[in-house]
């Protein structure tokens, strides 16, 4: 009896210190863009074995999720692959937040096409008249192409949702500040399925950070105003030759200070950016990675 009371109260008191340790380590909230989920959950990971007092939660949504979490001051970090617009930063400030900006790394935004698509290049042109409004590509075969397996070679356009970054950015980036996106489009909630989507369907172009890259779908060189057509990778986004490269932010509430300070400056060290490096997004500076 007695040996069965001692057992009890061995795992009663353990139970109590495990809560104890529990709660006495530091709980950093992170939220938002699902181009930098993985990486971020692969930072968090890592970062417990380099400080076991700090426990960092990440959760992804997209870019406008993670920035209306830092505007009702409910996350310590906000993940966006877009800068926060003027009117978000105002509505931060009204309700008592300074989103303050950190750059983390850079990304090409790939543009995907089904393996069947004999397409080696496009134009940002090109893209527009695929995506946009008044673009006037609704086939293949309406800018020279044609695509074996397309039935009717009807494009089959695939974007993102309207609370991605990635989504804001390309919109931007190919259609210009007041341009729209045309109606129809198939809008994926990740990046992961707008990949699946074009792997599985001959018709279809989408588009997508350069990390979620398959062996299954393929990746197209783009040109602009008569440029030269470079192909997206880790080295055309650091030097900004690619035409869709695009910075990848972290924002915190004012200048990070205690637990949050130390992630983002191991974030920002060479030990965190080969991790981004690994995750196929290009570094902020060079570093040497084993």
């Amino acid at each position: 009896m007695k040996a069965k009371f001692f057992t009890t109260a061995l795992l009663i008191a353990g139970i109590a210190f495990t809560a104890l340790n529990a709660e006495a380590r530091t709980l950093i909230q992170n939220k938002g863009s699902d181009t930098l989920v993985n990486v971020a959950q692969a930072w968090a990971e890592k970062y417990r074995d380099i400080n076991p007092e700090v426990a960092v939660a990440v959760s992804g949504g997209g870019s406008g999720t993670g920035i209306a979490a830092m505007i009702n001051g409910t996350v310590d970090i906000a993940n966006a692959s877009r800068k926060m617009k003027k009117r978000e930063l105002k509505q931060a400030r009204k309700r008592g937040q300074n989103p303050v900006e950190h750059v983390v790394g850079y990304d090409a935004l790939a543009v995907y096409l089904n393996p069947n698509n004999p397409a080696k290049s496009l134009t940002i042109a090109q893209l527009a008249d695929i995506y946009g409004r008044k673009g006037k590509a609704k086939k293949w075969t309406d800018i020279g192409i044609e695509v074996p397996g397309c039935k009717g070679q009807k494009i089959i356009v695939v974007s993102r949702q309207n609370n991605s970054g990635t989504y804001a950015y390309f919109k931007k980036a190919v259609l210009g500040k007041k341009g729209k996106y045309r109606m129809g489009t198939l809008d994926m909630h990740g990046s992961k399925d707008v990949v699946d989507l074009v792997e599985k369907t001959p018709c279809a172009i989408g588009y997508s950070g350069l990390a979620y890259a398959t062996d299954h779908v393929k990746l197209v060189c783009i040109s602009s105003k008569g440029a030269a057509c470079v192909n997206p990778s880790v080295a055309t986004a650091s030097d900004g030759s690619y035409p869709i490269a695009r910075p990848l932010f972290m924002y915190t509430n004012g200048e990070p200070k205690g637990a949050i300070k130390g992630y983002l400056d191991w974030i920002r060290s060479e030990q965190g950016q080969c991790i981004i490096l690994k995750k196929g997004y290009a570094p902020i500076s060079k570093v040497s990675c084993k």
